[in-house]
């Protein structure tokens, strides 16, 4: 009764892999068996990612588990094998069963398209063994039978129509698709196999670049980590200098009042001694004359008064005084200007970035110079990204939100509030303060614009959205002007408050950068091709952060640079 058992659950010992009874049977760490030959296999594929699963519960291991051969399990196949079962396995859960076995049913090895059904090793040899079989069509076993054979002639599926691009029988080319170009559906897939090799290797080739992408962008990440550990440290030590500094001019001033109090201290004692004498000599010479009065003998008070007389000069005391008052008054006057300009200078050179901005602020001091060239700007190099909720329903923007083109026909994007409406416009997701640079690149044959604004801008309605007809944007215009057909140049103005600036520069290059210094109020526009060439710029005040913003002309479009491939240009 037991081996009556083992046979009835023979299904179970087959290998999940090869779906053939195990052989050399071994267990994993999930419970599951396999051929050892089968699990090896699988798990060499996935030495070079270094993690290993079970082919059949998808169950993973770390690090590769030393495999044991499960020698209960090989007990129980040999017993099996000493039945008198076919040598076949039986078709167990997810194989194809075979349609002629009754009872319990043997996995099918072949699927037959002439008899649209699958055989197990048994039943599959009258078709090699009897001529009215062998020229069956035979296939590897299937369980979609009917999606190889058509549904409207009942014929195996072997042609394949180009014009329609779907698989046909032979019947099909008669009616259906009678005079369409069509080919043997092994023809075709050669042909689409060559197809997709191409296809894999423009994959190869553009993952290759994406690869080399991450890489120069990690490297870049790890350079700005390193830059900015660096300028924490030597912005500590300067400051660490900066209070030595003004703790030694603190010791140096308390000192100096210190020594200006010992000073004024001894003179005023000085005088105060002197004062104290001449008050006492007063009062002496007051008491002689007093006495002197009541000298009844006229000769002795004649005589002495003109003694008493000369002695009793006053003595002139309008010089002795106490300056130092005044002193102190300066020193203290001196600090208190000195802590106003301070002030000042810490206002005006140091731009706060507020917390919501995703562009990193960098305190900018008088030891930082204006950039001149093009590697000078690269400082101050912001990836900005445009914002698809400001995007108008007529502008495309692709999947790295750095690219956006206008379109013949509308989308209708999720209604919201900062969407432009009206005007074909599109603003940065990131603010900007303290000094920023990016550069872009037009194209098509149309008027276009390169702008700042603050993010309070209307967005519905008329000429109150559009960059540069209101106090909340700058705009750089430009448009093109042809000679003739074949060249055309590029012509730009500036906009501010709905006043317009003409501008003089002419240029045949469509890359425009655009550089900011917030604290200090400068907006520059500039010409890329072999030089840097300035097209405008304005100096003002600005109260608020900045988002970089874009207007379409008709077929226009508009790319932000990455840095990494203006580097490579400059190079």
């Amino acid at each position: 009764m037991a081996e009556a058992g083992i046979l009835s659950d023979q299904d179970e010992f087959c290998c999940s892999v090869c779906l053939d009874v195990l052989k050399n049977p071994v267990t994993v760490p999930c419970g599951h068996t396999f051929c050892m030959v089968c699990i090896n296999n699988c798990w060499d594929q996935e030495d070079q990612r270094g993690i290993y699963s079970c082919p059949q519960c998808n169950e993973t291991f770390t690090p590769r588990p030393v495999l044991y051969r499960s020698y209960i399990v090989d007990q129980i196949l040999e017993k099996l094998k000493k039945t008198d079962l076919p040598a076949a396995s039986p078709a167990g859960s997810g194989k194809v069963e075979c349609d002629v076995c009754t009872g319990r049913k043997l996995r099918a090895v072949k699927s037959c398209l002439t008899c649209l059904a699958s055989f197990c090793e048994t039943h599959l040899k009258p078709h090699y063994e009897a001529p009215a079989l062998n020229k069956h069509k035979l296939v590897k076993a299937s369980k979609q039978l009917q999606e190889k054979i058509c549904s409207q002639h009942d014929k195996p599926i072997e042609i394949y129509c180009r014009t329609d691009n779907s698989p046909i029988c032979y019947m099909c080319t008669m009616h259906e698709h009678k005079g369409h170009d069509t080919v043997a559906a092994v023809a075709e897939r050669t042909q689409k196999q060559s197809e997709i090799k191409e296809i894999q290797e423009k994959l190869q080739r553009k993952l290759q670049r994406k690869e080399k992408k991450l890489q120069e962008l990690k490297t870049e990440i790890n350079t700005l980590k390193i830059s900015a550990q660096a300028a924490v440290e030597d912005s500590e030590k300067i400051f660490t200098e900066m209070i030595r500094s003004i703790e030694k001019k603190r010791s140096e001033v308390m000192e100096l009042i210190r020594d200006q109090e010992e000073t004024g201290l001894s003179e005023a004692e000085e005088l105060l001694e002197k004062l104290e004498q001449q008050i006492s000599d007063l009062k002496r010479k007051n008491t002689e004359l007093n006495q002197l009065s009541q000298t009844e003998d006229h000769i002795s008070f004649l005589q002495s008064f003109q003694t008493l007389r000369v002695s009793s000069e006053p003595e002139d005391s309008s010089s002795i005084s106490i300056h130092h008052q005044l002193s102190l008054d300066g020193v203290k006057k001196s600090l208190t200007d000195l802590k106003d300009r301070l002030e000042q200078f810490y206002n005006w050179e140091f731009s706060v970035v507020p917390a919501q901005s995703s562009t990193v602020g960098v305190l900018q001091t008088v030891s930082a110079p204006e950039p001149k060239t093009r590697s000078d700007f690269l400082q101050y190099f912001c990836q900005l990204h445009l914002d698809p909720n400001t995007l108008h329903h007529y502008l495309s923007l692709s999947e790295n939100k750095r690219k956006v083109w206008l379109k013949q026909s509308e989308d209708r994007y999720p209604d919201h509030p900062e969407r432009f409406d009206y005007r074909t416009q599109v603003m940065s997701k990131e603010s900007v303060c303290g000094r920023a640079y990016w550069e872009v690149n037009w194209s098509g044959k149309s008027a276009g614009s390169s702008s700042v604004s603050y993010k309070g801008i209307s967005r519905k309605g008329g000429d109150e959205s559009m960059f540069g007809r209101n106090d909340q944007s700058w705009s750089l215009e430009h448009s093109y002007v042809y000679y003739d057909s074949f060249s055309s140049y590029y012509r730009a103005s500036f906009w501010h408050n709905n006043i317009e600036t003409k501008l003089p520069f002419k240029s045949s290059s469509y890359r425009v950068g655009v550089y900011v210094d917030h604290s200090a109020g400068t907006l520059s526009f500039y010409n890329i091709s072999n030089t840097v060439t300035l097209i405008h710029t304005v100096q003002t005040t600005f109260t608020q952060p900045l988002y970089a913003g874009f207007r379409f002309g008709s077929g226009s479009s508009v790319k932000l640079c990455d840095l990494v491939e203006i580097r490579s240009e400059i190079k």
